[in-house]
């Protein structure tokens, strides 16, 4: 389940029963990483400290004594391994995947008992397990966003929302003495403008911002260089443009974040991580897209921003920066163990959920009032 080999392909054989340590993460593994949340909850499982002290989540060896079942599929990274494109035969290969784990859960007392409520699987790339999704969903699913996600299959009520795994730098040494002059860019953007769905407002805003006083605003595409040079352009800049992608999120925001870069989201159904444990107004700003199209509106706005306020979200941003980091060994409330602690808040309305079922005698009655 674990499919090492999608990890390490040179050696067919890494996709036997995991019995040692998890292979680390590829350096080269691009913009696959972003996606990479399954790999670090898996880790994080799979971290033993002796006491399991700061870790919002612990592997049992009694599966009579777990709150919750990790189902350890690597979703997005079958979809990046096996077809990316969507049209290569070798999506096949994803799809045969998603069959024999479900073939697998079946076999599962704990699944039956729960019908996979208590159950969580990571579908963090919008594309992952796109084959069998409503065959799992009762499940408590690890998501980016909804944006490719029926309300049947999956909702803010029951799933998670994980950030992406940040591809930029973190910003390790940001001290400046007056970081509000030492960035000297007003609004920064770069990356891919083309895009589908809502990301259609990234062309338009080009047409709108580029060539605009303080605004660096770039077409770009993902590459090593790329990135390197988003991120000093990011930790050279005030405020960092963060429309939709294919979907309402984007693994920019992240970038943002971590570059200590106030985040200007531009997104009418993005949905955030850990939202009830963090405002984050408190360090970014928020434009509809009716409101982003206005022709001057946003950056007047952004002008109009006093030191003060900046370097007060400038500060903040510092201090939650943390929760965005992926990394093994884990650390106190880090980005997994703050996803862990997302999914022991979704238990109890899971658990409702499993009791009811196991005495109504009319499933659905409450729908059909």
């Amino acid at each position: 389940m674990l499919a090492k080999g999608m990890l390490r392909r040179s050696d067919p054989h890494q996709d036997l029963p995991f019995t040692g340590q998890i292979p680390p993460w590829p350096q080269n593994s691009g913009l696959k990483k972003q996606h990479s949340v399954e790999y670090w909850m898996m880790a994080s499982l799979l971290y033993e400290d002796g006491e399991g002290r700061d870790m919002e989540a612990i592997r049992v060896s009694d599966p009579e004594e777990a709150d919750a079942f990790f189902v350890p599929f690597f979703s997005s990274l079958s979809f990046n391994t096996h077809g990316h494109n969507m049209t290569d035969p070798e999506t096949e290969v994803d799809r045969q995947l998603q069959i024999e784990l479900l073939e697998f859960l079946r076999i599962s007392k704990f699944w039956e008992q729960s019908g996979g409520r208590d159950h969580v699987i990571p579908m963090h790339h919008p594309n992952a397990f796109r084959f069998l999704r409503e065959k799992v969903n009762a499940s408590i699913l690890v998501v980016a966003d909804f944006g490719r996600c029926p309300k049947n299959i999956s909702s803010l009520s029951k799933d998670v929302v994980a950030p992406y795994v940040h591809v930029g730098d973190s910003f390790i040494d940001d001290d400046s003495s007056d970081p509000f002059e030492s960035r000297t860019t007003l609004l920064f953007f770069r990356g891919r403008t083309v895009r589908k769905a809502e990301g259609i407002v990234r062309s338009k805003l080009a047409k709108i911002l580029r060539g605009q006083e303080g605004v660096h605003f770039e077409e770009s595409v993902a590459t090593g260089e790329s990135i390197k040079a988003s991120s000093l352009g990011m930790r050279s800049s005030k405020f960092c443009l963060n429309p939709a992608g294919d979907t309402p999120s984007s693994c920019r925001l992240f970038d943002a974040i971590v570059s200590h870069c106030i985040p200007v989201i531009v997104s009418d159904r993005i949905e955030l991580p850990y939202e009830d444990e963090i405002d984050y107004r408190t360090f970014s700003l928020f434009f509809s897209v009716e409101e982003a199209l206005r022709p001057g509106y946003m950056l007047k706005e952004l002008r109009q921003i006093k030191r003060e306020k900046w370097v007060e979200m400038w500060r903040r941003l510092k201090e939650i920066s943390h929760h965005f980091e992926f990394q093994f060994p884990p650390k106190r409330d880090d980005a997994v163990n703050m996803i862990w602690k997302q999914v022991r808040h979704k238990l109890p309305a899971a658990k409702l959920a499993v009791h009811r079922s196991r005495r109504l005698k009319i499933p659905d009655w409450w729908e059909k009032r």
